[in-house]
């Protein structure tokens, strides 16, 4: 049964300030002297066709260049235009440069932790020290305090510590056990503490180190949807302008004057929008780097762009919510059974449950001096637990059937046994629930026996993060196992908005797919194989870096640190990529304004007396004004890679007021930056011409 509630919103919003993520240094000496290479090896004509707007100023730079060469009158003019348009084109490419530089210095960290070790493989009954290069999908390894793991896998068998700092940069060690949420391994990783055995999961050449650093090399990325259509604007906006200036010299003869190739160049670059045109390859490319220093492998830019229009996130409750660490806390018997009964049910039931709430309920049982032993398993058949049945337990060898899990679950389960449902049972799981608690119910055959309490609790300030999302205008759902009483308690304590009950893998999809016909954009996460078809489902699948290989293949983000609420800042990523491409295009359309009162007058008024009124800067000369113009179109991208690469500061806001936000700093302030700017460069000019 699939319960959809929805739960009010809260009257009171605690906005937050930036995002918890920050940004590092945008450049720093290594990368900005290999960019500046690179830069200069990007002016290769193959490399440039690939951005239409540079590739149109290195074509007027190379036109100017042949003026200068070929045609005496105005050579000085026409060498400083070729040098200024020659400088655009150089810091456009330095702005990509500096971004891919970051990627490629994070890969080459990560090839540098990719060594051939030995690893001890199972052959068989021997044990064989072999080279982790011919390691394949299946073969099982054992790893022990002080080695490396030989290649992605699952541990199962045993507990360690390890050392991830060479791909998550964490320093602190972390505990992965067989049979727990935290059973995935990766290759190259240390293992500090204790032996575990590993079945590995990737062949040569296909493990998550090698698909990471082929990510984060970003040389063969992929432009984004919404990047592709700005490109296709702001190459159609060249091309309009293109035309324009190429018929500009048939009204200039027909007024009576000429205009030099150098001039028409110059007008042409100052109409096109090169500032955005010289970014915007910088700024996709650092939109993805955000999100991999914030230790999260973004599969595709696609993905990082779609986190930024999410309307729904879809959260699982246990690990995400609330700390995930339910531990037994009290075992109640019900039908008036007496407490050894109950407690010998749940131990039966607990033998073979390998989790983390399996093995709390046995050290409960033995913190009350409750017998517990592990020969009761022998000849026991284990029913392992599944999201289908939502129960678990053992078939005995003397006959008996042990099952424990969902209430709703064991009772439907016990009625088909013949058996009835105790009086006071339902009053002592809703008693669980009430209390944020999670209740399981433990029956041997057609007899149920109790209550156990698995205590959680919400993690802090969830409700804060939540209001955040809101004022986003993003919905969150929470989706459990849990009885409806026990999800509303947590989502009220929580914060949101809506939350489903008693929720399969399928309800998950179904969730999804109704948001998504809905017209909403979808963000989920997961970690186990049930989450993969929910995951490849959602607009952005968030999968865990400890979870199973299944729903790592399915989402198209992967979370090293296996931090199920990193959606949250995902989404704010993916918003800020989308601000700053907004703001700087805002940007740059509107210091184009600026350039033509500077140029267009320059250019006619010598002809046209009457155009003086429009040189309203009062520039010095044509001359100045233009050389002014063009200067400020170049230094101008320089100065806003540090923008690029940072991102603008992202706050939570509705679409009016982030439009009103962007027109007023980046529209207003893309107005008069130029005027400023280019009338202290014409100070400067007339002072030195």
């Amino acid at each position: 049964m699939m319960e959809r509630i929805m739960h009010p919103t809260p009257e009171e919003h605690q906005p937050n300030g930036e995002p918890e993520h920050q940004s590092k240094s945008a450049i720093n000496g290594s990368i900005a002297r290999q960019a500046t290479i690179d830069a200069f090896k990007k002016l290769n004509p193959v490399n440039m066709v690939k951005q239409p707007i540079m590739f149109v100023v290195w074509i007027g730079c190379l036109l100017a260049i042949g003026y200068t060469i070929f045609i005496d009158e105005m050579r000085g003019f026409n060498l400083t235009v070729s040098i200024i348009l020659f400088l655009t084109v150089l810091f456009a490419n330095f702005a990509e440069s500096i971004a891919e530089g970051r990627g490629k210095a994070q890969a080459d960290s990560l090839k540098a932790s990719k060594a051939d070790v030995m690893a001890r493989k199972r052959v068989g009954q021997l044990i064989q020290s072999v080279s982790s290069a011919t390691l394949r999908k299946g073969d099982i390894v054992f790893v022990r305090a002080g080695e490396y793991v030989p290649g992605d896998g699952e541990i199962i068998k045993g507990l360690a510590s390890i050392d991830e700092s060479a791909i998550t940069g964490e320093s602190a060690p972390v505990i992965k056990e067989a049979g727990g949420d935290f059973s995935s391994v990766i290759g190259g990783t240390l293992v500090v503490s204790d032996e575990i055995e590993v079945r590995i999961t990737s062949n040569p050449g296909e493990s998550f180190l090698d698909q990471m650093i082929a990510l984060v090399e970003g040389a063969s990325r992929q432009k984004t949807p919404n990047e592709l259509a700005l490109s296709t604007l702001l190459t159609s906006l060249t091309l309009i302008f293109l035309l324009v200036v190429m018929t500009l010299p048939v009204f200039t003869n027909y007024l009576g004057f000429d205009l030099s190739g150098p001039i028409l160049i110059a007008l042409l670059v100052c109409l096109i929008p090169t500032t955005i045109g010289g970014l915007l390859s910088a700024i996709g490319i650092a939109g993805m780097d955000r999100v991999t220093r914030f230790n999260v492998i973004a599969m595709s830019g696609k993905a990082v762009e779609a986190a930024g229009d999410i309307q729904t996130i879809i959260l699982d409750k246990t690990g995400t919510i609330t700390f995930g660490n339910r531990m037994a806390s009290e075992i109640t018997p019900v039908g008036g059974r007496a407490a050894e009964q109950a407690f010998e049910g749940v131990i039966l039931a607990s033998l073979a449950d390998e989790t983390p709430e399996g093995r709390s309920v046995l050290e409960l049982a033995e913190l009350r001096a409750m017998p517990v032993e592990q020969h009761w398993l022998d000849g026991a058949e284990i029913v392992p637990f599944r999201a289908e049945t939502r129960m678990s337990g053992l078939d005995l060898r003397d006959g008996r059937r042990v099952r424990k899990g969902a209430g709703q679950a064991i009772q439907e389960w016990v009625k088909e046994q013949g058996g009835t449902i105790p009086n006071d049972l339902q009053e002592k799981v809703d008693a669980v629930s009430r209390l944020g608690g999670t209740p399981l119910v433990v029956a041997i055959d057609a007899t149920i026996l109790g209550v156990i309490y698995l205590k959680d609790t919400v993690k802090p300030g969830m409700r804060e993060r939540f209001d955040r999302l809101r004022e986003m205008g993003i919905k969150t759902v929470m989706c459990t196992g849990d009885n409806p009483l026990t999800a509303a308690t947590i989502a009220r304590e929580a914060g949101v908005d809506e939350f489903v009950a008693e929720c399969k893998p399928e309800d998950k999809i179904r969730v999804i797919q109704q948001e998504q016909a809905a017209g909403h954009l979808v963000a989920m996460t997961g970690d186990g194989t049930n989450d993969a078809p929910a995951l490849a489902q959602a607009d952005v699948g968030l999968a865990m870096n400890s979870g199973t290989q299944a729903a790592k293949e399915a989402a198209n983000m992967i979370d090293l640190d296996s931090n199920p609420t990193k959606i949250i800042e995902v989404v704010e990523i993916g918003k800020q990529l989308l601000m700053t491409r907004g703001a700087l295009t805002t940007f740059s359309i509107a210091n184009d304004v600026a350039k033509y009162f500077a140029i267009i007058p320059a250019m006619f008024m010598v002809a046209i007396p009457q155009m003086e009124v429009l040189n309203i800067m009062r520039l010095d000369s044509p001359t100045t004004a233009i050389l002014s113009a063009l200067i400020f179109n170049a230094i101008i991208i320089p100065m806003l890679i540090p923008l690029a690469m940072r991102g603008v500061t992202y706050k939570p806001m509705t679409a009016d007021q982030l439009l009103g936000r962007n027109l007023l700093i980046y529209g207003l302030g893309g107005v008069v930056v130029p005027f400023i700017g280019i009338k202290i460069i014409d100070v400067l000019l007339a002072s030195i011409l």
